[in-house]
C-alpha cells in the first residue's frame, strides 16, 4: 500500500504516467517506423537543434498580467471599499480559455461587487466593453442545495471575443459594511512570484485617526490599543506613506509596488509550503486587551458558547440521543455520530458566513451546515447531555499558522476539542477521534473564554496530537486465476483501519456509485495492478466503528505469454508504501529525525492458481527485524497454486538521524524481496508435437 501522506496524489500521478507515458511511447514508436533510413540523421539533427532554441526560448506564459493593482480602504466603523483593476496580455488559446469567465466570490448580507469595466483591446486597436448582460449573480455552487447559506455567491462575467494578443483589462469593487465581525477588520495580501504579474501595486487607505502611530515592517513593536497594526515581511519593499485631506478628513496611504515580484521577491518564507507568511497585512487592534492571539481566541468563543437556555428542540434531541449510554465518552460519540453523519457537511471557506452562525435548533431541522455551524450544534447539544461541550480549535493551511498580526483569516478550518479527544464534524464518514493527517501535529488556537490563566499566547496555542485513537493496520487479500491462454483474472479484498481508510471512505462516499470503478481502477493502478476493474463493492462509509473494506475483480489479458521459457512473474500482491531512504546529510550532527509516519501494520497475502501442468518456481521468503520495524514474507507452490504473504510492520513514528544507514539497510531488503519473482513453465506450450508420418 502506498504511503498515506501521498496517496491521493499518488494515485493520480500514476494514472498520467501510466496512460500518457503509454501514449507517448506508442507515438514515438509510430514515428520512427515512419522515417526512412537515410532521413534518420538528418530529422534527429534538426530535432536536436529544435530542442536546443527551445531550451534557449523560456516558454511562453498562456497570459500575463502587465498591471495588478488592489486598493482597500478602511472607515473607523470597520466597512471597507476593494478596488481591483488589472490589464492583462492573453498569449494564447489557453489564456482565453484562462480568462473567458472572471468569477468574484461574495457574501451578499454584508458585501456588494460591482464590475464597472470590462475592456478588450484588439491588436487591431479596437475596443469593445462587455455589457452588463454578460454579468451574473448566483448562489456558490456549494449552497445551491443550502438555502440558509444562498448570502455566499458568486459574481460572474462571461467574456467572449476574446483572442491570443488581445488586452483585457476590468476593475472590480467589492463593498463590506456591517459585517458580524466589526468594527474588527483585517487585510492580508500577499505578491506575486510565479512570473505572470509584471507590476503589482497594493494600496492600504486608513483613516489618521485609525493609522499605526509606530509602522513597523516585520517586528513586534507594541503598538497603541483601537489603532491598526501593520506589517510586511522580508523582502517585500517598505511603503511610501502619504497624507491626504479629503473632505476635512485626514487619511493616510501605505503604497506598496513590486516589479516582477518573481526576480525581487526571493528567498522569502512565503515560497514554503510550512511557512505561507502574508507579504503585508494589516488589522484593527481592540481598545481593551492585548492585541494578541488570546484576543482573537476570546473573541470568536463568544460566537460558539452555547448560551441558556438551550432550545428545546436541541436538548430534546441530544436526549434521545444518548439515552440508555453509560458514560459521557459514549454520549459524546452518539451525538458526533449524529453531527457529523446526518448533518451534511456544507462545503464553505471558513469565515464565508463572517462568523455569524445559525440558530443550532435550525441547524438540526435543516441537516445541513457549514462546519462553523456543526461546531456551535455540536457544542450546544453536548451542553444539553451535560458532558464537556468542548472547545473550538482553529488550524492554518499548513502544520503551522503565520502571520505578523493576529487576525481570523490565518485559519482555514475548525475542529471540537472535547476531554479525551478532537473531533472533526465537517468529515461526515471519519471515524470518532479520526483526524487526517494533514491536521494531526498542527498547531491550533483554542478558542475559550477570557479568563487570567488563558490570556498568554503560550497557553490559546496549543497542538493537536499526532496519535489516531486506535491502531493503523491494512490487510489485502488476492485471489487470482491464470488461464492457459494467459489471461489473468483476480480478486482484489481490502479491510482498512486508519489513515487510508478515511482516504477511501471519503472517496466513495464523496463518488456516485456509477464512478465507483474509476475510483478502485485508480486504487489499483497505485497498488502496481493492471487491467480492467469491475464488481467493485465496499462496505457502508458510515458504518465507522468497523475497518472500511472494498473488493472489486480485475481482468487483464495476456498477462503472461506461455510461448517464453520460463515465465517470470512477480507475486501479485500490492506495492508496500516506505518512506524514502535516509540521505547521507540525515546523519549529520544536528539532523532531524527519520520520519516514518504512523505505525503501521501491513499484512498482504495472494494465492494464484495455475492451468493444469504448470511447474512453478518459488523465491525465498525474508525475515528482517529491527526495533522500529519488522517484516517477513513467505513463498510457496502446492497443487498448481502458488501463494505469497508479506507483513510489514512500521512500530516506531521516528528513529534518530544517527541511525539512516540501519533505517536503509531494513529498507534495501524490504525491497530487495518485493523485486523477487516465480518462475513458471507451462508443459502445453513447452511440449514438442510429434510429427505425422
Amino acid at each position: 500500500m502506498k504511503a498515506f501522506r501521498n496517496f491521493p496524489r499518488e494515485i493520480l500521478c500514476l494514472a498520467a504516467i501510466w496512460f500518457l507515458g503509454g501514449s507517448s511511447l506508442t507515438f514515438r514508436a509510430a514515428q520512427a517506423a515512419a522515417q526512412n533510413p537515410e532521413e534518420k540523421s538528418t530529422v534527429k539533427v534538426q530535432e536536436n537543434t529544435k530542442q536546443k532554441q527551445a531550451a534557449k526560448a523560456p516558454a511562453k506564459l498562456p497570459a500575463e498580467i502587465e498591471l495588478l493593482e488592489t486598493r482597500i480602504r478602511f472607515e473607523t466603523e470597520g466597512s471597507s471599499r476593494k478596488e481591483v483593476h488589472a490589464v492583462v496580455r492573453i498569449n494564447n488559446e489557453l489564456g482565453v480559455r484562462q480568462f473567458g469567465r472572471l468569477n468574484f466570490d461574495f457574501n451578499r448580507s454584508f458585501q456588494q461587487v460591482e464590475i464597472p469595466l470590462v475592456r478588450i483591446t484588439h491588436t487591431s486597436g479596437g475596443t469593445i466593453d462587455v455589457l452588463p448582460s454578460a454579468i451574473t449573480d448566483q448562489p456558490n455552487p456549494a449552497v445551491v442545495d443550502a438555502p440558509a447559506y444562498q448570502d455566499v455567491r458568486v459574481k460572474s462575467v462571461r467574456i467572449l471575443g476574446l483572442e491570443p494578443g488581445d488586452s483585457l483589462e476590468y476593475r472590480v469593487i467589492t463593498t463590506t459594511k456591517d459585517h458580524p465581525r466589526a468594527p474588527d477588520f483585517w487585510f492580508e495580501h500577499s505578491f506575486d512570484r510565479s512570473g505572470v504579474v509584471r507590476k503589482e501595486i497594493c494600496v492600504i487607505d486608513l483613516p489618521a485617526s485609525l493609522a499605526p502611530t509606530v509602522p513597523h515592517w516585520g517586528d513586534n513593536m507594541p503598538q497603541p490599543q483601537g489603532r491598526a497594526v501593520m506589517s510586511s515581511g522580508v523582502p517585500t519593499p517598505e511603503p511610501s506613506i502619504q497624507r491626504q485631506t479629503v473632505a476635512n478628513e485626514e487619511r493616510v496611504l501605505y503604497k506598496y509596488e513590486v516589479e516582477d515580484g518573481s526576480k525581487t521577491l526571493t528567498g522569502d518564507s512565503n515560497t514554503d509550503a510550512d511557512l505561507p507568511w502574508p507579504d503585508v497585512q494589516v488589522g484593527f487592534m481592540p481598545p481593551v486587551g492585548a492585541p494578541s492571539w488570546a484576543w482573537i481566541s476570546h473573541g470568536l468563543y463568544a460566537v460558539f458558547v452555547p448560551h441558556n437556555p438551550l432550545p428545546a428542540q436541541v436538548v430534546e434531541l441530544a436526549l434521545k440521543l444518548i439515552a440508555g449510554a453509560g458514560t459521557d465518552d459514549q454520549k459524546t460519540e452518539r451525538i458526533y455520530d449524529f453531527v457529523s453523519q446526518k448533518i451534511k457537511t456544507v462545503d464553505l471557506p471558513l469565515g464565508a458566513t463572517g462568523f455569524h452562525l445559525r440558530p443550532t435548533a435550525d441547524v438540526a431541522a435543516s441537516g445541513y451546515a457549514s462546519q462553523e455551524d456543526k461546531i456551535e450544534l455540536f457544542m450546544a447539544m453536548a451542553a444539553a447531555a451535560k458532558v464537556y461541550a468542548g472547545n473550538p480549535l482553529l488550524i492554518g493551511p499548513s502544520k503551522q499558522f503565520h502571520a505578523f498580526i493576529p487576525t481570523p483569516s490565518a485559519f482555514v478550518h475548525i475542529l471540537l476539542q472535547t476531554d479525551k479527544r478532537i473531533l472533526d464534524p465537517s468529515l461526515e464518514v471519519a471515524p470518532f477521534g479520526m483526524l487526517p493527517a494533514s491536521y494531526r501535529g498542527s498547531e491550533a488556537l483554542n478558542v475559550g473564554p477570557m479568563e487570567e490563566a488563558h490570556d498568554g499566547h503560550s497557553l490559546v496555542v496549543t497542538q493537536v496530537p499526532k496519535d489516531l485513537p486506535f491502531a493503523s493496520s491494512q490487510k489485502v487479500r488476492v485471489d487470482a486465476a491464470i488461464d492457459s491462454k494467459g489471461t489473468l483474472s483476480a480478486k482484489a479484498q481490502y479491510a482498512m483501519r486508519g489513515d487510508n481508510e478515511l482516504l477511501l471512505r471519503v472517496a466513495f462516499h464523496s463518488t456516485p456509485k456509477g464512478k465507483w470503478n474509476e475510483v478502485a481502477q485508480l486504487l489499483a493502478l497505485s497498488d502496481g495492478f493492471r487491467g480492467k476493474v469491475s464488481s467493485v463493492t465496499t462496505s457502508d462509509p458510515y458504518e465507522t466503528h468497523s475497518p472500511f473494506t472494498v473488493e472489486y475483480e480485475i481482468a487483464q489479458p495476456k498477462f503472461v505469454d506461455w510461448s517464453k521459457n520460463p515465465v517470470r512473474i512477480p507475486a501479485l500482491l500490492p506495492l508496500l508504501g516506505l518512506p524514502d531512504p535516509a540521505s547521507k546529510a540525515a546523519a549529520s550532527s544536528g539532523a532531524k529525525p527519520i520520519d516514518l509516519g504512523t505505525p503501521l501494520d501491513v499484512q498482504v497475502s495472494m494465492t494464484l492458481h495455475l492451468p493444469p501442468g504448470t511447474s512453478a518456481r518459488v523465491p525465498t521468503g525474508t525475515s528482517v527485524e529491527r526495533d522500529f520495524a519488522t517484516y517477513t514474507s513467505q513463498y510457496s507452490a502446492k497443487d498448481s497454486a502458488l501463494t505469497a504473504s508479506r507483513h510489514l510492520n512500521f512500530i516506531l513514528r521516528e528513529i534518530p538521524a544517527d541511525r539512516a544507514a540501519d533505517y536503509n539497510a531494513f529498507l534495501q531488503a524490504v525491497q530487495n524481496d518485493e523485486s523477487q519473482t516465480f518462475g513458471l513453465e507451462h508443459l502445453e506450450a513447452t511440449t514438442v508435437k510429434p510429427q505425422k508420418p
